[in-house]
Parts: structure tokens; sequence; C-alpha cells
């Protein structure tokens, strides 16, 4: 296995405690951080595609996504415009990110149906292919699939980035994790939500043995082209501590899981800086993780390992 070089992100739902917007995206620059994240809920914070154009102005090295598009609310031939504009806006700094939604409080309160997971992924498989023809294709696109049907569609404006900035898809499941190895850039190795909420259900498919598995599904899907994909893990629980064992404790007792699989869990980040490294380290050999989302209230405890695993 190939290893690819740390890097991270933050996910913010707005201005950092006692920051505006633009001091906000600007320390997380300075701070050395990749890419900043927003979450697509409608009860989490920024509308995600103004937050993005913003960030990407505000910022002149910052990558920008939305992690991800829950693609039941959107049609693809209206996200691929707004998308291909921000790439375009900042000349390359643009992360697709797609997925099949999960959250149930989302489809409850908007009153949009949240159809069975075969029929989401589906739908989830399909824009995908919309959003890159159109991205990719200077011929106008034709599609003609079971959710979504386009007619000599031309892709504007262009994005910046040839061929189309890169995809992020993230799940849990077979289907999902095999077509994210067939045609995303970066992939979140994630728990499965079977629930629609992040219970103790979700914990425990995130341990390790059970994450073994699902690289094992990214590999099937991605063949020859395992090694060229960034696997992102989207922290649940991230603390700098120096009472490791203890916080570990109160994480288990809480989902009611092995303290040593909480701290092992490539969704989880609990230790001095120096654990964190190593555990990162691990990762990255046993399963290939090296892009790490941190949470946006823990963005400053982490920057010393961030400065320290990516040199900036």
């Amino acid at each position: 296995m190939s290893e690819h070089p740390f890097r991270f992100a933050v996910e913010v739902h707005g201005p950092l405690e006692g920051r505006t917007w633009a001091d906000t995206v600007r320390e997380l620059e300075s701070l050395g951080y990749s890419t900043l994240f927003v979450p697509d809920h409608f009860d989490e914070g920024l509308g995600p595609i103004a937050a993005m154009a913003s960030a990407a102005v505000l910022s002149s090295t910052l990558n920008v996504g939305a992690l991800v598009f829950d693609c039941d609310y959107r049609h693809p031939a209206v996200l691929a415009r707004e998308l291909a504009a921000i790439d375009l806006l900042s000349e390359g700094r643009l992360e697709v990110g797609v997925g099949a939604g999960w959250k149930k409080l989302d489809y409850d309160r908007s009153g949009i149906p949240m159809d069975k997971p075969k029929v989401r992924v589906d739908r989830m498989i399909e824009h995908t292919k919309v959003l890159k023809a159109l991205f990719a294709d200077e011929a106008p696109v034709n599609f003609a699939g079971e959710h979504y049907r386009i007619t000599d569609l031309p892709g504007s404006p262009r994005p910046h980035t040839p061929g189309g900035p890169p995809f992020i898809i993230g799940g849990g499941q077979p289907r999902v994790l095999r077509f994210a190895g067939q045609v995303a850039d970066i992939v979140g190795v994630n728990a499965s939500i079977h629930s629609g909420e992040i219970d103790t259900e979700a914990a425990h498919d995130a341990m390790p043995e059970r994450i073994d598995e699902k690289v094992g599904w990214l590999r099937e899907g991605a063949g020859a082209r395992f090694d060229d994909i960034e696997i992102n893990a989207w922290l649940s629980v991230a603390e700098i501590t120096d009472d490791t064992a203890g916080f570990a404790k109160v994480m288990g007792d809480l989902f009611s899981a092995d303290p040593d699989d909480v701290l092992a869990s490539p969704l989880t980040l609990i230790g001095s800086q120096s654990e964190c490294a190593d555990r990162l380290r691990t990762r990255r050999e046993r399963w290939g993780y090296s892009y790490t989302v941190i949470p946006g209230d823990k963005a400053r405890d982490f920057a010393p390992l961030v400065a320290a695993l990516t040199g900036k």
C-alpha cells in the first residue's frame, strides 16, 4: 500500500466562538488545515453553497467542500452549475462531496421523502454520474436514468480543474464503498448509520474489525486504482487529553464498547499529541487513512498535531 501524505480538514457549522466568519476562515488557513468543510443538514449552520463560496474568496490556499451534499436535496443539473462556479472562482480549490443521505431528522422536518436505502443509493449513483459528466464533457450531456434525465445540457460554466474537481464519497456499506472505489478520488470509510441517527449500533460499526471489512469492500471496487485513493476519516470524537484511559472509558460506557476499541477506531482521535500522532500513523499503515476531518470546536487544540504531521 502506498502512503499518502497526511492532510487535515476542519468541519465547521459557522464562525468559531468569538470570531467572525472571515476571521474563522483565515485562522483555519493560518493553522495549516488543507480544507474547510461544511455539513449539509437543515439544522446545522450556514447554507453550504454560500459558506463554501465565501470561504474560497476569504482564503488563498484552503480547499472548500461540503461533507457531504445529500443528493436528495438538489437536482444534479442545478448543483453542477453552482459547484463549477465555485471551482472556477477559487481556481481549483473545490472538493465535491456527495452522499445518499442518512439523517432522518432532515427528511422529517423538510418533508422530503426518505426512500429506502437502495433507492437513495441508486439516486446518488446517478447523481454522481451526471455531475461528473457535466464537469468533464465539453459537448452537451445526455443522460437517461431511473431518477434523472438530462438532454443536450452543456456543462456551464466550465470548472477550473481539468476534467472536474475531485470527488469525495463516504459510506459504510458494501455497495456504496465499491462504487466509491470505482469513481471517487477521496473515500470516507465510515460507520453505517441504519437508524438515521448516531447511536450505539453506529458506534459499534466504527470499530477496527468492521473497518477491516469496509476497506476490503473499497479495495474490491477500486481494483488497480486503490493506491491512488485518499481515505478520509470524519472524526465523531476528537480530544487532546492527558487522561486517555479515563476519556476512553467514558466513551466506552456511553456506547457499550471496549475502551481499547474506542481508542483504535479510526473515527475517533483521543490522547496526547504524541499518542494521536502515533494512532494516525498506525491507521495509515493498517487501512490507508491519511485525510482526517477535525470537528470545528477542536481545530485549535489539534493545530500543533497538524503542524507536526504536515510540516506547516
